[in-house]
């Protein structure tokens, strides 16, 4: 730090300092079978504090506690039931409490959480907030765990019916992807997750839209497991090239210093959808939902061609996300567009695709556009509906 007087301001100094950022994500099968050590690679102490999604404890509770016996790591274990609906502040806050109860040794002792995008975020708040600052380990569980919510540094809770409305940008020392996890999850939550591996291959990646337009059902139908040489092949390219694109895209613009993001995409319309569809619509098929509007909007812009709309249409269809919502009404896409305008410091700053595997940024979409987009985008959708369970 270098701070001299300010000459032109007498009794004013100006602080500069800098902290490095670097933290990894790393894929490791079975990462609780008892011959692994990486969930304990980070810290030294002998005592852990593990918060674990409700579900996946059920499913995988036994196999967890005996990881930290067979370590001899002496865990206290803290279940939530973590969904969109409970990603508030007081689960936060209960979790604290939980912590100040374990007296934890922030420097030798690392906070593991073991669950979906919801609950990784809502830990990765509490960490960044408790002492201001505690080193935590995330194990995502989910398919939108792994490529989206447990690769970036961003932590967040909902508030006031806001998604995301408190929040801090907050590594994990290590996040740790285990496929294997994903076999225990529901059909819907791996097409879910996936949506947000289209997004890349929509706006960054042909090579990942063609796996995904070729290999799609196979990844849904064995839930990234490999049971097939074929869907083994598939499902390490997919999640190898879905991580590797996101992190290319977040690893120069960590903070947001610069608010064209493309992985943004599907991201405009689709908070305020999620949020007022609650517990309806899950956190990727919002997204899907969003993605289709906007490719319609970019077909029309004369973006992409009407073969490469349909093209984008049948593999969402194919992955068994929705490609339209009943939310879509002028009121809320006129809201959704405001709320995204000042987030994003007073300009739209929309990503839309540029045929498939592009993308560029736009200030100048009318509500007009809008609703013309949405009652084309209702005419492209199943009818019915794809139900969901």
């Amino acid at each position: 730090m270098n701070a001299p007087s300010n000459a032109e301001r007498p009794g004013s100094w100006r602080v500069r300092a800098q902290q490095l950022v670097s933290y990894e994500v790393r894929f490791r099968d079975h990462v609780f079978r008892p011959d692994r050590a990486d969930v304990l690679e980070i810290g030294s102490g002998r005592r852990r504090f593990v918060v674990v999604d409700h579900a996946v404890d059920l499913l995988h509770g036994a196999g967890i506690r005996a990881y930290f016996d067979h370590h001899d790591v002496e865990s206290t274990i803290m279940t939530v039931r973590a969904d969109e609906s409970a990603k508030d502040f007081g689960t936060a806050a209960r979790i604290v409490e939980a912590l100040d109860a374990f007296g934890l040794a922030r420097r030798r002792e690392p906070v593991i959480v073991v669950g979906g995008g919801v609950l990784t975020d809502i830990v990765g708040l509490v960490a960044s907030l408790y002492r201001r600052g505690t080193p935590f380990v995330r194990v995502p569980t989910t398919l939108v765990g792994l490529v989206d919510a447990g690769v970036g540094v961003k932590t967040g809770v909902n508030f006031n019916g806001h998604k995301n409305r408190l929040g801090t940008y907050a590594p994990a020392a290590l996040t740790l992807l285990d496929r294997f996890f994903l076999a225990t999850l529901a059909r819907r939550h791996v097409s879910n997750g996936i949506a947000e591996i289209l997004k890349l291959g929509l706006i960054k990646d042909v090579r990942l839209f063609d796996l995904l337009e070729r290999h799609g059902p196979r990844l849904l139908d064995e839930k990234f497991q490999g049971v097939t040489p074929v869907g083994d092949q598939a499902a390490v390219a997919v999640l190898h090239a879905a991580t590797a694109g996101m992190l290319e895209e977040l690893e120069p613009n960590l903070w947001e210093t610069e608010l064209e993001r493309s992985v943004d995409y599907g991201h405009t319309f689709s908070p305020t959808i999620e949020m007022r569809a609650l517990p309806s619509l899950l956190h990727g098929e919002a997204v899907c939902v969003d993605m289709a509007l906007t490719t319609v909007v970019a077909h029309h812009r004369g973006l992409l061609t009407e073969h490469q709309r349909d093209r984008v249409f049948a593999v969402m269809t194919a992955l068994e996300l929705p490609t339209w919502h009943p939310l879509l009404e002028p009121d809320v896409l006129a809201g959704a567009l405001q709320d995204t305008v000042r987030h994003r410091d007073g300009r739209q700053r929309v990503p839309l695709p540029v045929g498939i595997g592009g993308v560029t940024f736009v200030n100048d979409i009318t509500q007009t556009e809008l609703e013309t987009a949405a009652a084309v985008q209702r005419t492209l959708a199943p009818t019915p509906p794809l139900p969901f369970p």
